[in-house]
């Protein structure tokens, strides 16, 4: 009974907040922190990202933190990402289950922008300097197993960018569920993302000298794009080596109009992997759309290697592509 009231609490709560951040265009290009929003594992991104009911292990701790519930053992998992416009995007993650408590998981994400030249007022074709901005993403998410239908995450992150000499920091929250009803092959999952602080950067790069006096300006104070998720997936093979699903996402975003995504994945024998998806937002410029993916699980003794690759059209820029490397013992 006390686990029924919590739920219906939690939903109650992510119902509320998602009316309250109900976006939309107006708003796009407000938000700062969108490193939240460069997703992580390449099933996932091959599925278009319609996985929040599907997802399990460490990939869970950027789509919905209650998949963590269902890991078993031991994961680890690396993934690279040659991101548009020269950027670079790396996570590494690990996450065990600890018998009596639940799973628990922590992980590090590192957007490299790559070299830039400094420019000033005086200078506005360059001081000659060269400098890197990083953008750091770290978590720790926890999940368990409430019952024999539902699990509960949370995922708690930590935004430090760095950008030359100056600096934002900031904490974020996701909040998921999986309900699974064990009928025909459905299930259910919500989450709701990016729920925090408010960011500011500070640091010595805003101290400027006029008239020979020391002046110091401030920067203005931005959101986390946060966003309410509700996805659902459907089984529709499971006999024999075959595996097959279909899943569909909707997306409410704070600082943006909704998306739709929607993915398949068929799996044979266990071990190896074909998928696919596809974005959608009636935004105007979008530059999402489709995306397809493949994998294999090699068993090593007791453990189990994964190696997967995703491509994603992105218009524009040059389409992304997902490396992921994984371990499970």
């Amino acid at each position: 009974m006390k686990y029924k009231i919590v739920i219906l609490l939690l939903v109650l709560l992510v119902l509320g907040l998602s009316t309250a951040y109900a976006g939309n265009e107006a708003r796009v290009g407000t938000a700062g922190a969108l490193e939240l929003n460069i997703p992580y594992g390449s099933r996932g991104s091959a599925m278009g990202g319609a996985v929040l009911s599907t997802v399990t292990g460490v990939e869970s701790m950027y789509w919905n933190p209650a998949g963590l519930g269902s890991l078993e053992g031991t994961e680890v998992m690396f993934t690279h990402i040659p991101y548009f416009a020269d950027i670079d995007v790396n996570y590494v993650g690990l996450a065990s289950v600890v018998e009596g408590f639940g799973t628990i998981g922590f992980g590090a994400k590192v957007v490299q922008i790559g070299d830039m030249k400094e420019t000033t007022e005086e200078f506005p074709d360059g001081t000659g300097k060269i400098f890197s901005p990083t953008l750091s993403v770290f978590n720790v998410s926890y999940a368990k197993v409430l019952n024999a239908n539902v699990q509960f995450g949370i995922n708690a992150k930590f935004i430090h960018e760095n950008v030359l000499n100056v600096q934002a920091t900031g904490a974020a929250f996701d909040f998921g569920f999986v309900y699974n009803p064990r009928w025909n092959g459905l299930a259910l999952g919500i989450v709701i993302k990016n729920y925090g602080t408010e960011m500011q950067y500070t640091g010595i790069g805003f101290d400027r000298e006029v008239n020979n006096r020391p002046l110091s300006a401030n920067s203005a104070k931005f959101e986390l794009p946060s966003s309410f998720n509700f996805g659902v997936s459907y089984d529709i093979m499971n006999e024999d080596l075959n595996y097959a699903s279909f899943s569909g996402t909707f997306q409410s975003n704070n600082f943006s109009q909704d998306v739709w995504n929607g993915g398949i994945e068929y799996v044979y024998d266990g071990k190896y992997s074909l998928r696919g998806g596809y974005n959608y937002s009636d935004r105007s410029q979008y530059i999402y759309g489709a995306s397809f993916g493949a994998g294999v699980k090699i068993p090593v003794g007791d453990m189990d290697l994964s190696l997967e690759y995703t491509w994603t059209q992105t218009d524009v820029f040059d389409n992304n592509q997902y490396f992921t490397f994984k371990a499970n013992f």
